[in-house]
């Protein structure tokens, strides 16, 4: 799995914006996880970005890491958002619930079907 970190300013808030790219499974999750947690620690992030648009799956082990990390910023005022995911990776990460703690974009191709476009 490739991760790609940056610095972002969005609604006035200084942002980690990552975009993990491949599976993100057993196999990724501890890497992917130390390197957020670097970079949240080294860059004082109170906000994260994942853009899941390069995901093609995930499984308990990367649901984990997505919801360690709402539970590290979530004391400090902190929020997680998750931009850009396939429906197939929409669908899990709400019928994992996480929507009901961080924003999700739904995908347009779901979008358009339920507005009947």
């Amino acid at each position: 799995m490739k991760i790609t970190l940056k610095s972002k300013s969005f609604m006035n808030k200084r942002w980690l914006w990552a975009h993990p790219e491949g599976e993100l499974d057993m196999a990724s999750a501890a890497r992917f996880r130390s390197e957020l947690e670097g970079a949240i620690s080294a860059g004082g992030y109170r906000y994260l970005w994942l853009d899941m648009s390069a995901v093609t799956f995930i499984d308990s082990s990367g649901l984990g890491v997505i919801l360690g990390r709402y539970r590290q910023l979530q004391p400090l005022g902190g929020s997680v958002i998750i931009t850009r995911p396939s429906e197939q990776i929409y669908r899990l990460l709400t019928a994992a619930g996480l929507h009901r703690i961080m924003e999700i974009d739904r995908p347009l191709s779901l979008r358009y079907r339920e507005e009947g476009i």
